[in-house]
């Protein structure tokens, strides 16, 4: 097993490095090599996408798997060729591994069948209903992990497309650090028992630091 800055995985194309990057940059289509330079050009492109994303994804669409893959597409396309396709490498985070690779399409098609399909459009009405339906779906495309990198940032820029679908402002994922971090990374584990409460909870959380920096109740 290879090792990267944040996964370990096996081998393949997606698998390779940038030249001169030492092993820190994955092999991309600007030709950087810097880390710091990486996270910077990530950072600008998911801002770009979540405008565009915005503008195409109104109230009551049903996402469906294909939407996924173009999300991450959207946001990543400018920056690696596999952008928007499912990995065709196995992931795993420490001691915790994701789906195997070759289930990502049967995972993802069951996901459009039932969370998708009960929770999408996010026209829910109370907090209690809104949080539910963003912790499971965002659990569980977590848990799926379909692509090789980005997966948690694709899975907040489709949270935060939901949340817009239910009338809230774009939300506000700053205050998911330190201990709220350790208990998401719990929470992610939790839902592979069909346990969603911790990460309700995470989104009760986030929901309410965004109501705050909008200003609303």
């Amino acid at each position: 097993m290879k090792k990267s800055g944040r996964y370990k995985t096996s081998h393949l194309v997606e698998d390779q490095y940038q030249p001169g990057s030492g092993g820190r940059v994955l092999r991309n289509l600007l030709g950087i090599k810097s880390k710091r330079e990486m996270d910077r050009v990530e950072g600008r492109e998911q801002a770009r996408a979540l405008e565009e994303l915005l503008g195409n994804y109104g109230r009551n669409h049903r996402f469906r798997a294909a939407d996924i893959c173009r999300i991450h597409k959207i946001w990543l396309g400018h920056v690696y060729s596999w952008a928007g396709k499912f990995r065709q490498v196995n992931i795993t985070k420490g001691n915790f591994s994701f789906a195997a690779s070759q289930h990502s399409p049967s995972l993802v098609s069951e996901f459009e069948k039932g969370p998708l399909a009960k929770f999408t459009p996010c026209n829910f009405q109370s907090e209690e209903e809104i949080c539910n339906a963003l912790a499971v779906i965002h659990a569980e495309l977590v848990l799926i992990h379909p692509f090789r990198d980005g997966n948690g940032r694709a899975a907040r820029l489709f949270a935060i497309l939901m949340a817009v679908q239910a009338g809230l402002p774009p939300l506000d994922f700053g205050g998911l650090k330190g201990k709220l971090k350790q208990k998401y990374f719990i929470a992610v584990e939790a839902a592979l028992e069909r346990n969603y409460e911790p990460m309700r909870q995470i989104f009760h959380s986030v929901v309410r630091r965004t109501m705050r920096r909008f200003g609303r109740r």
